[in-house]
């Protein structure tokens, strides 16, 4: 009888003990690291490129209105010479416009689209809830200019109109509400951009709200807490993150939205408080006179983009301390 171990067997070549040894295959990890990272340098280059270039543009703006002069000023009078800046401009009424419009899109969007969601995810059957969400996510898709086009010819005359006419007529007394309404102006365009927005904050919202912890809410249902409840104390509490994400990227579409804005927003280059007066947006104004500006127009046109940038990064700087700041009394880190 023979007293010889029996040999190993040997690992098949398509062995995943093979495979994980293999000298080449050792090459993904640091190919895939080094790929990725530099994808991620490409963006950060592109962006910084993207901010010196324009800035350096403006700056014979800035050096002959200074920076703080051409956000606040309230003047744009634009010049014609070639080699030096010869007109007057200050940006205020277009940022003005930009963060009004963008408000009140926020203020309309948010709410409605917290609501949504909260129906697609826990009240409505499963049947409607699949359709419903495609249809909601379908107005993603459509382009600016046919909500424009729809907001200017049909929701202003028909809709929009008569509820200003209403609102005048009651709260006429309160700034925010003087009349006369024209038809065009802040409020038609942020109630437009309300629109705009409210697919994707929805979407957003909804993947968010789904994803939380079923025993949590099984365990408020268990303490005798309701539908309400369990929702407002629960489900929206540990989504406050993702809620925020939704409302930061739905402000940035807001804050850069041009056409249809152009379209509603009325083009005057003035500003007031009263939400049914008519001005102009930062984005509006740089697509309604870049085409025919001379060249030292657009060097200010330029620095409008500018300030535009600043004013986007400065919205989601503090956002993010918004959540961050919460977050340190929730116990929620995500930021």
């Amino acid at each position: 009888m023979s007293t010889e171990a029996p040999e190993a067997p040997q690992a098949p070549e398509d062995s995943p003990r093979r495979t994980l040894s293999a000298g080449r295959g050792r090459l993904a990890d640091p190919i895939f690291k080094w790929t990725v990272a530099a994808c991620g340098t490409v963006v950060l280059v592109i962006l910084a490129l993207m901010v010196v270039r324009t800035t350096t543009e403006a700056w014979p703006v800035f050096a002959k209105e200074g920076f703080f002069g051409f956000l606040l000023g309230e003047d744009w009078t634009a010049g014609g010479s070639r080699t030096e800046i010869t007109g007057t401009y200050g940006a205020w009424p277009f940022i003005y416009g930009t963060l009004v419009t963008a408000t009140i899109a926020i203020v309309i969007a948010l709410p409605l689209s917290i609501m949504v969601a909260v129906y697609l995810t826990h009240m409505a059957p499963r049947r409607i809830a699949k359709p419903l969400s495609y249809t909601v996510e379908l107005l993603a898709a459509v382009p600016s200019v046919i909500f424009g086009l729809w907001g200017l010819h049909w929701f202003l005359p028909n809709v929009m109109r008569p509820f200003f006419d209403l609102v005048e007529s009651t709260l006429g007394w309160f700034f925010l509400f003087e009349g006369p309404v024209r038809g065009v102006g802040y409020f038609p365009a942020g109630i437009v951009l309300a629109i705009m927005i409210l697919p994707i904050m929805t979407a957003i919202i909804r993947e968010v709200i789904v994803v939380q912890p079923l025993e949590q809410q099984m365990a408020g249902y268990a303490l005798g807490s309701t539908r309400w409840e369990v929702i407002t104390k629960v489900v929206l509490p540990a989504s406050f993150s993702g809620i925020v994400a939704a409302t930061m990227l739905g402000l940035g579409r807001a804050l850069g939205e041009t056409i249809a804005v152009l379209m509603l927003i009325g083009g005057s280059q003035s500003w007031g408080a009263s939400l049914f007066g008519a001005g102009s947006s930062m984005a509006s104004h740089i697509a309604a006179t870049f085409g025919e500006s001379s060249p030292e127009t657009r060097t200010a046109l330029m620095a409008i983009g500018v300030a535009l940038f600043l004013v986007t990064m400065i919205i989601n700087v503090l956002a993010r301390v918004v959540v961050w700041r919460l977050g340190q009394f929730t116990g929620d880190a995500a930021v």
